[in-house]
C-alpha cells in the first residue's frame, strides 16, 4: 500500500500541502489560552441525524421554528461550512472524542454494532483525557456507539454477561463520569450502564415495527422505556451541571443525544407540535431539552464562563420522511444534495452553533470550512496545552474563529469527507473532489447504480457557484482533479492532515473506496 500511494504521489501535479499548514499552524499557535486562567466550562451536544435545513435559524424555509436553538444563534456564531467526519455515526463520534477520521482505524465502512469492542485504542488522548488533565471533570451521558468492553457468560459464548462491569468505555477514555444507552435506539441491548456497569440485568425482549418509531427486537432493561430515553438523558445532564455548579471546578459535559433518530418518538406534550410529521415534533422536542440545558446553565450563573456547542454528528436521515416534508415546503438537507450515509453535502454538512460570552459576538457567522474532529485541537488551545504529534492528527483549533480573527492565510488546507460504503471525498476551498460515482451512500444513484449507469468514476464540483452538486465538471478541470488527489493521498500517506510527524494508521487488504489508488 504504501509503495503504492508513494508513486501516486510522485506523479501529483502540485504539492503545496507542508507549506500551507505549517503556516497555519503558527498563526494558531499565538492565540491560546494562557494557563492558569479561568478555564471555560464546556458543554457539547451532539443531536443524532439532524439536518442542516431542521433548525430554523439555517434555513429561512424550514416548516417550524426551532426557538432554542435560533436564541444559542443569536447569543452566539452560526457555522455555515461545519462538516461531520462522516456520513454516518460512529466514525463521527471518533473523531469527535479523538480528532482524528475514523478511516484511519479499522472501521472503513458503516458503523460499530452492539457487540463490538471500543474503537478507541488504550492510551489514545481524548477531549476527556486531555481537559481532565487541566482540572476538568467529565462526563458522557447520552448515546456512546463507539463500542464496549462487554464480558460474557463462561457457559453461554456470545451471551453478555449484564451482571459483571465493563472492561471499556467512557469510563476508560477519560470520562470521570457516565451514563450512556450502548448505540443508537434502534439497536439493542436497550440497557442504561452507568460508570461502566448496567443499571439492571435485563430479561425481556422487545421491538416495534411501527413506520417512524421502528426498533430492532432486543434484549430491554426494566427502567428503560424508549419513548422516554431523550427526556431522561436530559434530566441526567441537568443533574450533572447542577452538581458541577456547586463544586466550583470546570468541567466538560459531552452529551450525544438519541434524537432525531429512529425510533422517532416525540412524547405526547410534542406531538403534532410541528405541524408537519412525527419526525418534525421530535425535532422541536430535542430544540426544548437544548434549551432545558441552556436555562440550567443561565439560571446557574454559568452562562458567561461557557462554552455551549450545539451540532448534529451527520445529515438527516430519510428515515424523516422527505417526501412528506416536502409537501409542507421543508428540506432537512436545506439547499444541499443528497441524505445521512452520503458523500454529497447533505450527508455530512451540518448544523453547528457556538457560544460563548465575551469570547464569540452575539448574532456572528463564520463560513470557513470546519470539522467536528476540530475540537480536541480546540480545547488543547483552551487549556494552552500542545497537541503531541500522535494526538488530533486531523484537528484544528477554532478558537481563532471563535474570537472573529481575520486570518492572514486558510484556516486549513482541506477537509475529508467519507461516506457510509466508505468513499472518499476531499474540499479545498471551492473545490470538491468526489472519489466515486453517484452518492457513495444511500440515495440513488447509488455506487452500484453509478456504475451500471455509466457514470464518471470522478466528481468534482465548484461548491460555491454550485452547492447542490449538480453538474460534474471533473472534465474540464483535471489538473484540479490531479491536485486534490494528490493532497488526499498525502493526507493517507502521512497517518494526519495537520502539520506534524507521520503516524500510523491501519491498512486492510480490501480498503473500500480505494479503488482510485489501485487502478494507478
Amino acid at each position: 500500500m504504501r509503495s503504492m500511494i508513494t508513486k501516486f504521489m510522485q506523479n501529483a501535479t502540485i504539492r503545496i500541502f507542508p507549506v500551507l499548514l505549517v503556516s497555519g499552524f503558527v498563526l494558531f499557535s499565538c492565540h491560546r489560552e494562557k494557563p492558569g486562567s479561568s478555564l471555560p466550562n464546556i458543554i457539547y451536544i451532539l443531536t443524532d441525524d439532524m439536518g442542516y435545513g431542521d433548525v430554523s435559524a439555517f434555513n429561512e424555509h424550514a416548516a417550524w421554528k426551532t426557538p432554542n436553538m435560533d436564541r444559542l444563534a443569536e447569543e452566539g456564531m452560526i457555522f455555515t461550512d461545519a462538516h461531520s467526519g462522516s456520513a454516518v455515526c460512529t466514525p463521527t463520534r471518533y473523531g469527535i472524542l479523538t480528532g482524528r477520521y475514523s478511516w484511519r482505524t479499522h472501521l472503513k465502512e458503516g458503523v460499530l454494532w452492539s457487540r463490538d469492542t471500543l474503537l478507541i485504542t488504550p492510551g489514545r488522548m481524548t477531549v476527556a483525557s486531555l481537559l481532565k488533565g487541566h482540572g476538568y471533570t467529565t462526563a458522557c451521558i447520552g448515546k456512546w456507539h463507539l463500542g464496549l468492553g462487554w464480558q460474557y457468560a463462561d457457559n453461554h459464548p456470545g451471551s453478555i454477561d449484564f451482571s459483571k462491569p465493563l472492561l471499556s468505555g467512557p469510563h476508560t477514555t477519560g470520562f470521570d463520569y457516565s451514563y450512556i444507552i450502548t448505540a443508537s435506539l434502534d439497536i439493542p441491548p436497550y440497557v442504561y450502564i452507568e460508570n461502566g456497569k448496567s443499571t439492571t440485568v435485563p430479561h425481556h425482549y422487545t421491538e416495534s415495527h411501527d413506520k417512524y418509531g421502528w426498533w430492532r427486537k432486543g434484549l430491554t432493561g426494566d427502567d428503560f422505556i424508549h419513548e422516554e430515553v431523550l427526556p431522561h438523558l436530559t434530566e441526567r445532564s441537568l443533574d450533572f451541571i447542577r452538581k458541577q455548579a456547586k463544586s466550583g471546578n470546570p468541567f466538560f459535559l459531552y452529551f450525544p443525544m438519541n434524537a432525531p433518530h429512529t425510533p422517532i418518538l416525540p412524547t405526547r406534550d410534542f406531538r403534532g407540535k410541528s405541524g408537519t410529521n412525527p419526525y418534525g415534533d421530535y425535532v422541536l422536542e430535542v430544540d426544548a431539552m437544548i434549551g432545558k440545558v441552556m436555562h440550567t446553565i443561565d439560571s446557574l450563573g454559568l452562562k458567561e464562563n461557557t462554552l455551549f456547542i450545539v451540532t448534529s454528528d451527520n445529515g438527516c436521515s430519510p428515515q424523516a420522511d422527505y417526501k412528506i416534508l416536502a409537501g409542507y415546503g421543508h428540506n432537512p438537507s436545506y439547499i444541499f444534495r443528497g441524505t445521512k450515509s452520503d458523500i454529497w453535502e447533505g450527508g455530512h454538512r451540518i448544523p453547528f452553533i457556538a457560544r460563548w460570552p465575551g469570547v464569540i459576538r452575539n448574532g456572528s457567522s463564520c463560513d470557513e470550512t470546519i470539522c467536528l474532529t476540530d475540537l480536541l485541537a480546540t480545547c488543547a488551545a483552551i487549556t494552552g496545552d500542545p497537541l503531541p504529534d500522535y494526538a488530533g492528527e486531523d484537528s484544528y483549533s477554532l478558537l481563532p474563529l471563535f474570537r472573529g480573527y481575520t486570518l492572514t492565510s486558510a484556516f486549513r488546507e482541506a477537509t475529508v469527507h467519507h461516506s457510509i460504503n466508505g468513499y472518499f471525498s476531499l474540499r479545498r476551498g471551492k473545490w470538491k473532489l468526489e472519489m466515486c460515482s453517484g452518492s457513495g451512500g444511500w440515495s440513488h444513484p447509488t455506487p452500484e447504480e453509478a456504475r451500471e449507469a455509466g457514470l464518471p468514476p470522478v466528481q468534482l464540483y465548484d461548491i460555491v457557484s454550485d452547492p447542490a452538486e449538480q453538474k460534474n465538471i471533473a472534465e474540464a478541470f483535471p489538473g484540479v482533479v490531479d491536485s486534490l488527489k494528490g493532497i488526499l493521498t498525502m493526507y493517507i500517506l502521512e497517518g494526519r492532515s495537520t502539520p506534524g510527524k507521520s503516524q500510523p494508521y491501519v491498512v486492510t487488504e480490501n480498503w473500500p473506496g480505494l479503488e482510485w489508488m489501485k487502478k494507478r
